[in-house]
């Protein structure tokens, strides 16, 4: 065992923010495994996928971005479903991956443990190259680091309307979630941040709450601003990243510590994951049920 990794099993170990903390110190660094709600079950009925590309021309203009829209066999066009957005949602909408969300919805929604929920899988935008042949500039960064209203009005005034074309999707904020790794997990705090009216269910993997574009200045405003209606997974691993941005498990720390402080609706799960999908995969299942734990439609009585 390094010394690192020993240091942070120590640190780690004895420490517990919400209950939400868990490592346990005779595990392997990053052998997590995807659980049965992570997997093909016999007899659950699968949704559609389909995919397309987007071009933005108010938010983002002369961006191009793959999406994808997951819709599940329970959906009916005469409710109201629920939504979730996926940033760098190639990696959330493939079956075969590491974080399956199609195949996580498809068993919790079958099982009635989270509601019917239309998922919207967003890649960041890039702009292609003028040059016959050159590389597209990528705008992921400008997108997802920085802090502003701006990735929360695409949504709002591209993404949403246009997929509510096509599907009746709830205007209740407590029925929007937002998820994103790394930078999209950054990203998925402020698009609630800024519009809580619209989104309240964050779920964070491994996010990046550190110096990229001055993120490492949530904590001190969750501090110091009258809390938000907003619900939130972080999930973190002792062996991320440390660089010249920040350190990512102290980051995220702070994080907990602000939302604990603040008495927001949290929940932090520390593992000993590095800077991939891993853990967060495996915790899909539960980090979704917690999420989206009690939630009643707007207008519904209250069971």
């Amino acid at each position: 065992m390094s010394a690192n990794r020993f240091f942070w099993i120590l640190l780690f170990g004895v420490i517990s923010l919400n209950g939400g903390i868990l490592v346990n110190a005779l595990d392997a660094a990053d052998d997590y495994v995807l659980g049965p709600d992570a997997k093909v079950q016999p007899g659950v009925p699968q949704g559609t996928i389909t995919q397309g590309v987007w071009k933005s021309r108010k938010v983002f203009p002369g961006t191009v971005r793959d999406y994808w829209i997951y819709v599940p066999t329970q959906y009916e066009a005469s409710k109201p479903a629920c939504v979730m957005v996926f940033q760098d949602g190639r990696g959330y909408v493939n079956k075969n991956g590491p974080t399956p969300v199609p195949v996580v919805f498809d068993n919790l929604i079958h099982k009635g443990e989270m509601p019917v929920t239309i998922g919207i899988f967003l890649n960041p935008g890039v702009i292609p190259s003028e040059r016959p042949g050159g590389q597209p500039r990528r705008n992921r960064s400008f997108e997802y680091d920085t802090l502003s209203d701006q990735y929360a009005r695409f949504l709002l005034e591209e993404i949403l309307p246009f997929v509510g074309e096509k599907y009746h999707l709830t205007n209740d904020p407590d029925g929007r979630a937002i998820c994103g790794i790394s930078s999209g997990g950054i990203c998925a705090w402020t698009v609630a941040w800024e519009r809580p009216n619209q989104f309240r269910k964050v779920l964070s993997h491994i996010g990046s709450f550190t110096n990229i574009r001055g993120g490492h200045v949530y904590p001190a405003l969750i501090r110091k601003t009258e809390p938000k209606p907003i619900r939130v997974f972080l999930q973190e691993g002792s062996n991320d990243l440390d660089n010249l941005h920040g350190n990512w498990p102290l980051a995220n720390q702070q994080m907990a510590a602000a939302l604990k402080y603040a008495k927001y609706d949290y929940r932090f799960v520390l593992g000993d994951g590095g800077h991939n999908r891993k853990h967060g995969g495996a915790l899909l299942p539960e980090s979704l049920r917690w999420l989206w734990r009690d939630y009643v439609p707007a207008g519904s009585e209250a069971k």
